[in-house]
């Protein structure tokens, strides 16, 4: 069994107040999770309004299958909210 997981870094440069950026991020949580049946959380900067990091993490019998995933939920970070820069993402295996 391999463990993987992911730390993200957004910029939300949109995100004037906390509620502003919790409704890109919960919108954006869940399209991962749809898409990709991985986990995600918000695992840092709760209290900035502009900077997000999430964590996303992913079970897979194969280091090469997880290793993919996770690398195409960076991609479809970076496709599906251009207005959000991905700052900086580092992936494990565990």
């Amino acid at each position: 069994m391999i463990i993987g997981s992911c730390t993200i870094h957004l910029h939300i440069a949109t995100a004037q107040s906390l509620k502003e950026k919790r409704q890109v991020l919960r919108s954006l949580i869940a399209r991962i999770r749809n898409e990709f049946n991985v986990s995600v959380a918000e695992i840092d900067d709760q209290d900035r309004w502009q900077s997000a990091r999430l964590g996303v993490a992913v079970v897979a019998t194969d280091r090469v299958h997880a290793q993919r995933q996770l690398e195409s939920v960076v991609h479809f970070i970076e496709r599906q909210r251009p207005d959000c820069p991905l700052l900086t993402y580092e992936i494990e295996m565990l």
